[in-house]
This record gives structure tokens, C-alpha cells and sequence, in this order.
């Protein structure tokens, strides 16, 4: 059977040279590809984290729902609403889908590609210049072409585009660990602003009671008109901050409603009932900081634009080198259509061809240059993505302590100060003290109080800074759109 193939193919003129060409272009198809071959950095890491934390191994389970450990199920619900609705996630998510479709575009041009053809075709003559006569002419056949990855240039391009693929991944998975922070920020903000607004209001119903009794100890003849004036003055400067503690209110709902792609206040219904400032527990299993590159999607992405670049490299390089192609047709051609699929109807033919750069006025020269140039861009990209995440989480790790430990010295300036102002309170009313005192005692109170309120706040803030800086909010396991699970 080989020998008949090699007979029927010697009879297309173009052909005979063909088959050397191809199998010489099948064989060197096997040959390594061009330009460097990755491998990933390993950058040099610290043992252990500098700033106060909890020793021992990772909780990954706990990291990947970390939001979950302030036990509120409001911020919770808020949470999985946004992942599934925010528009930014699902414009990540279209991205990937693109990604994906490059690399199985790139693929595709590893493959040879194969059309159907068929064409039927009546020819007259003209009777002045010829015999007159009309002639058909039929046919139908298979077209195919391909180009033998001889360099390596397309196999590059495919490592690339698998590359580019890995770092949409992680671009996603970012883009879920920023929104779950962005999420649990925001409500934290918005509980915060609650309790400061309700510290507000129980301060001026307090300094109101004060102001009345100082108005009746002055219409007693007991106290001068000072008192009273500046019983009300503090009254009203108490008064004049609640529109901002309200319009900060009004400002983080509606942030939130952004966040789950929601018009304006349609997540108001939701917020209504005033919680407390959710807060986590204090000490975090961190790892070591070779747990956190392994975790951070976006020194993960930084890592795969690096693959992608080196692979650029190669594929700029194996411009360089003859390329190859290999055309072949088989077929079917007769004058009349009954005779289409007679035995000898049939046709084939077999083109093999080369091209080799001779001259480009140095324009793959600068090609490999540029790309060269990008590959130093992405190995910094990716060296300053791990300094930014080692100190990150350094920098949370420290604000965690510091603010933990101002809210707990707040917490004791506060009960002192209440204790005071209750004292100031007593002697004012026994005339042992001067209306200055309860004053005094009252703003100290109303400031710590607030101040108190405040740092709690930056203290649940600071657990979900330190949250994402160590890449939480994912799992490896997880599924990306349209990949089976």
C-alpha cells in the first residue's frame, strides 16, 4: 500500500519534492523550542513575621469564609450577595472566559486546519473564436494545510496564552478577596457610625436634662445665667455633629449597595436594625510568609504574567528560524456530475514549502528587544508584589496590637470619666461644685465615648486589613467559571 501512495503521488509535478520536505519538517517538529525555559523564582523569605502573632500553622478553612469569625449574620448575607452580584467581580470573571478563549485559540494553531470545497461550472465558447461547444466541470475535495511547530514559536505562544490564562485566574480570585474586605469594611464603617450617632444622641438627652435643670436652678435665683448659657452651648455643639455622623451613615449603605450592584438604598431594609461593631478574634493563625505568597492571588497573578512574558521571549526569538508549511488537497474532478464519483475521478496533491527572514531591517531584533524589556518589567512586577505582601501583613499585624491596645486603655479613661461626670453631677446638684465641673466632666465623657467607639471600629478594620493581606477570602479547591468542578 506505501508503495501504490508514492506511486499516485509522483504523479502531480508539484509534489515530487514534497514528502522529503515534510517528513524532514515532521522530524525537526520534535525539537526543543527556542528562548528560555521558565522556572519560578523563589524569592528569598523570612523565617517568621516580625510583628505580634499567633504561632502555629495556617487555618486555611478559616481564611477562605474569614468574615464569618465576626459571627454577624447580616455581614455574612452582605458578603455572598456581593460575590455572586458585583459588577466588577463579573467583569473579572468575562476576563477569564477571554483568557480561557486565547488559549484555546492558541492551541488550535498547533493543529492543521482542513475545508470542504465543491464547485460545478458551465463554460461556452464563442462560435467566432472557437468551436462553440459548452463544457462542465465539477468538483469536490478536502483542502488542508498545516505549519510544523519546528522552533517552537507557537509552542511558546501556547505557553503564554496558558500562562495568561493562570493569571486571569488569580486576577479573580483577587478581585474576591478585595471585595470581601471592601464589603466587611464598609458595614464595619456603617456599625461604627451607628454607635457614635446613638453615643451622640444619648449625650445630648443627657446634656438637655442637665440644661433644663440648670435653667430652673437660675430661675430659683440658685446659679447665675452663666450656667445656663453654657449648658446650652454645649447642647448645641452636641447637637451640630450629628448631620455628619448621619450623612456618614446614609454614605456607607449606600457603598454597600454599590458593592452588590444595588440601586440606592434598596439594601436600606437589610441595615435597619442597629448592631454592635462586629469584631473577630484577636489573634490570628498567620503561617509563616511562604504561606502568604501561596495564598495571595495577586502575587500569584504577578508570578503567571511573569511565565507568560518568558514564554514572549522564546516566541520572539523563534522568529528568527525558517519557518515551514505543508499544503495537501485530495479530491474529486469530472466533466459530467454522473461521473464525479467515478475511480478515476480522484485528485491529490502535496505541497511542501519553506521561508527563511533574510532581511527585516532589524525589525525582530527590536522585537526580542522589547520583549526582553517586558520580562525585566515583570520579574520587578513580581518582586514588588512580594515585598508589598510581606509587609502588608507586617503592617496589620502591628496596627492590630496597637489598636487593640487602645481600645483597652479606652475602655478604662471611659468608665473613669462616666464615674466622674456621675460624681460632678452629685456635687452640682448639692451645691459642693461649680456648673464648670459637670461640664468639663460631661465633654471628656462624650469625647472618650466617641474616641471609644472610633477605635473599636479601627480595630475590626484592622482584623480585615490584616484578613486580606494574608490572601483569605479563596480556596484553591474552588471552582472558576466554566470549569468543571
Amino acid at each position: 500500500m506505501h508503495r501504490d501512495h508514492e506511486t499516485e503521488a509522483a504523479r502531480v509535478p508539484r509534489a515530487r519534492t514534497g514528502p522529503g520536505i515534510a517528513i524532514a519538517a515532521l522530524v525537526l517538529a520534535g525539537c526543543a523550542a527556542v528562548g528560555p525555559d521558565y522556572r519560578a523564582p523563589e524569592p528569598a523569605l523570612p523565617a517568621q513575621w516580625q510583628g505580634p502573632h499567633e504561632a502555629g500553622g495556617r487555618e486555611a478553612a478559616a481564611l477562605a469564609q474569614w468574615w464569618r469569625l465576626f459571627a454577624d449574620p447580616v455581614l455574612d448575607g452582605l458578603v455572598e450577595d456581593a460575590l455572586a452580584a458585583n459588577t466588577d467581580l463579573n467583569a473579572a470573571r468575562a476576563q477569564l472566559r477571554e483568557a480561557r478563549a486565547r488559549r484555546d485559540l492558541a492551541r488550535a494553531g498547533l493543529g492543521p486546519a482542513v475545508t470542504a470545497s465543491g464547485t460545478a461550472s458551465r463554460i461556452e465558447g464563442s462560435a467566432e473564436t472557437g468551436s462553440g461547444a459548452a463544457r462542465e466541470l465539477y468538483s469536490a475535495g478536502f483542502d488542508a494545510s498545516w505549519e510544523p511547530d519546528v522552533f517552537g514559536g507557537a509552542r511558546r505562544g501556547l505557553e503564554a496564552a496558558e500562562a495568561d490564562l493562570g493569571a486571569s485566574a488569580e486576577t479573580l480570585r483577587d478581585t474576591r478577596v478585595s471585595l470581601a474586605a471592601e464589603v466587611a469594611r464598609n458595614y464595619v464603617e456603617l456599625r461604627t457610625g451607628e454607635r457614635r450617632l446613638a453615643i451622640a444622641e444619648a449625650s445630648l438627652a443627657a446634656q438637655a436634662e442637665t440644661h433644663d435643670l440648670t435653667r430652673w436652678r437660675r430661675e430659683a435665683g440658685l446659679v447665675s445665667e452663666l450656667d445656663e448659657t453654657q449648658a446650652r452651648t454645649l447642647l448645641e455643639q452636641t447637637r451640630a455633629g450629628l448631620p455628619a455622623l448621619r450623612t456618614a451613615i446614609v454614605e456607607a449603605r449606600h457603598r454597600l449597595a454599590l458593592l452588590l450592584a444595588r440601586p440606592p438604598g434598596e439594601v436600606d431594609a437589610r441595615l435597619q436594625a442597629t448592631g454592635t461593631i462586629p469584631g473577630a478574634a484577636d489573634r490570628v493563625a498567620t503561617g509563616i510568609p511562604a504561606d502568604t505568597l501561596r495564598s495571595r492571588p495577586d502575587v500569584r497573578a504577578a508570578e503567571r504574567r511573569l511565565a507568560a512574558q518568558t514564554a514572549r521571549l522564546g516566541e520572539a526569538e523563534a522568529a528568527r528560524y525558517p519557518s515551514f508549511r505543508l499544503t495537501g488537497s485530495l479530491g474529486l474532478e469530472a466533466l459530467a456530475l454522473d461521473r464525479l464519483f467515478s475511480g478515476n475521478a480522484g485528485t491529490h496533491a502535496l505541497l511542501a514549502g519553506i521561508t527563511a527572514p533574510v532581511f527585516d531591517a532589524g525589525r525582530i531584533r527590536s522585537n526580542i528587544a522589547v520583549q526582553d524589556a517586558r520580562l525585566e518589567q515583570a520579574r520587578l512586577g513580581y518582586e514588588a508584589a512580594v515585598l508589598a505582601a510581606l509587609h502588608d501583613v507586617e503592617n496589620a499585624l502591628v496596627a492590630l496590637a496597637h489598636s487593640g491596645q487602645r481600645r483597652q486603655e479606652l475602655a478604662r479613661a471611659t468608665a473613669s470619666a462616666r464615674l466622674a461626670w456621675q460624681i460632678a453631677q452629685h456635687r452640682y446638684a448639692a451645691g459642693l461644685a461649680d456648673f464648670q465641673s459637670v461640664l468639663d466632666s460631661q465633654r471628656t465623657l462624650l469625647g472618650l465615648e466617641d474616641q471609644l467607639a472610633g477605635v473599636t471600629g479601627e480595630h475590626s478594620a484592622g482584623q480585615i486589613r490584616l484578613y486580606k493581606a494574608l490572601g483569605g477570602g479563596w480556596t484553591p479547591e474552588a471552582a472558576l467559571p466554566e470549569e468543571p468542578a
